[in-house]
């Protein structure tokens, strides 16, 4: 779109970043006489209920925090054309990503900035926030005039309070910088955003990130910490090595207890040289399991949420992955044929090009004589049944979105919600669950088709949300 001369009261200079949401633009403040970053709601998503919730949420997590070394939020409003907007601190000096991508940190350079983001995650958790996404293109910096640049966290998409993730949560995260435990939709604490900074750590001390993972479904794989740093840069001191390799343990009991323990052994390691009291030499570490076939740096920093289908995880970690996937003929006038059901427990799954998060009661499984698979709680009932909880997930070849959607029997239509590509409707239903329906434009021959039914609006939401097509 053009850049519209003002946003309320901000004037805006320039388009400084876009993604899949949202686009940010460097402002100024005329009544403060001071440079801001205006982050607006791109125009394509402005109808879309669930999709501003989560932008004004950011906003939220955001406000709950007032730290030098997080991105503060000044301002919150509404455009002229309905869309919402947040003023945030304005960061100058680039991202971290950015700086990694031309090499490996000096070695004191690192520690400062780690550091730094160290301190912001604290203030998060302090607030009963958890971050869920830390790696280096979350890192900005802004120019201090008394101390060179600092640091801070940004994006808080993913946050959630920490009392929310005390509960099992949906999978997410950036693969090459996720917990292990993130990925597989277990309960989380602190731990998982002390991993996700040791894995930046790693990062800024050797120009790649660990593992060289590109999917969620890798990281489930990951059993050990990755090789030794200095098989990627051969003057890393063994101090520095263990203190982060510690970081990274797929076994969270087996990491630091938290942020000071290891921002403090880093600091250690750094300027004395020597491994911290109670921890072994690299070279005396257990062996790491064999590295993934190694990525581009591009490719390591990318924050793609495309999982694989994933196995069965190895130590102690609880979860039995359960994987189903349906494909059906696509019936006229919109019957329940063309999709691929996709229901297992609350992981990722990917059967590209459609994928699905779900619960893990939502396992049963059949086959049909059409050889499609049907998933739900009660799969023998499930297509003439709307009481039995379950998803679909499909390609319609339509070039426009549908105005009225089918409700199933013993549901009548709720409200619309309807955008620029995607229309959503509710259905209330003579018993649970409630059922939503929405279709998304692939382009201009397909359209995505999810349904949804749930007995809680959580779910709904979160199944929803997840469904995916990525060609």
């Amino acid at each position: 779109m053009d850049q519209p001369p003002r946003i309320g009261r901000y004037s805006l200079v320039r388009r400084v970043g876009a993604g899949g949401f949202a686009t940010v633009w460097l402002a100024r403040d005329e009544q403060l006489d001071a440079e801001v970053a205006v982050k607006i709601l791109s125009e394509n998503w402005v109808e879309d209920e669930d999709v501003r919730r989560r932008f004004l949420a950011e906003g939220r997590f955001l406000r709950k925090v007032d730290s030098l070394y997080v991105v503060g939020v000044h301002d919150i409003g509404e455009a002229d054309d309905g869309r919402p907007f947040m003023v945030l601190t304005y960061a100058d000096g680039g991202t971290l990503a950015e700086r990694i991508k031309a090499g490996p940190l000096e070695f004191g350079e690192a520690v400062r900035i780690i550091t730094q983001v160290g301190r912001g995650l604290k203030h998060l958790h302090a607030r009963g926030v958890l971050h869920r996404d830390v790696k280096p293109a979350n890192v900005l910096f802004r120019t201090d005039s008394a101390a060179g640049d600092r640091a801070m966290l940004s994006d808080l998409g993913l946050g959630k309070s920490l009392a929310e993730v005390s509960r099992i949560t949906m999978p997410g995260g950036t693969p090459a910088y996720v917990a292990p435990e993130q990925v597989m939709g277990d309960r989380l604490d602190h731990r998982a955003d002390l991993y996700s900074l040791g894995a930046v750590a790693y990062a800024a001390f050797t120009g790649q990130a660990p593992h060289g993972v590109a999917s969620l479904g890798a990281v489930m794989q990951i059993d050990a910490p990755p090789p030794s740093m200095t098989t990627l840069r051969e003057d890393v001191p063994d101090a520095i090595d263990v203190v982060v390799r510690r970081a990274l343990e797929p076994d969270r009991d087996q990491r630091w207890p938290d942020l000071d323990s290891f921002l403090n052994a880093l600091r250690e390691a750094h300027t004395t040289g020597k491994v911290p009291a109670g921890l072994v030499p690299a070279a005396e570490m257990p062996a790491p399991a064999p590295a993934a076939a190694p990525v581009d740096q591009a490719t390591a920093l990318a924050s793609s949420n495309e999982p694989t289908v994933p196995v069965k995880p190895k130590r102690r970690r609880r979860a039995v992955v359960i994987t189903t996937l349906v494909a059906l003929v696509l019936a006229a006038a919109g019957g329940y044929g063309g999709y691929e059901y996709v229901l297992t427990r609350p992981i990722k799954v990917d059967d590209k090009p459609l994928s699905v998060e779900v619960p893990r009661a939502w396992k049963q499984k059949a086959v049909d004589s059409t050889q499609a698979l049907v998933v739900s709680t009660n799969t023998a009932a499930w297509q003439n049944d709307p009481k039995i909880e379950g998803v679909f997930v499909g390609l319609v070849p339509a070039s426009s979105l549908p105005t009225v959607g089918t409700a199933p029997a013993g549901c009548t239509a709720g409200t619309t919600n309807t955008g620029q590509t995607t229309v959503t409707f509710n259905y209330t239903c003579d018993s649970n669950p409630a059922v939503v329906e929405q279709y998304r434009k692939v382009n201009d021959s397909t359209l995505l088709r999810i349904q949804v039914r749930a007995s809680d609006d959580k779910t709904r939401t979160s199944v929803l949300d997840s469904a995916a097509y990525q060609p």
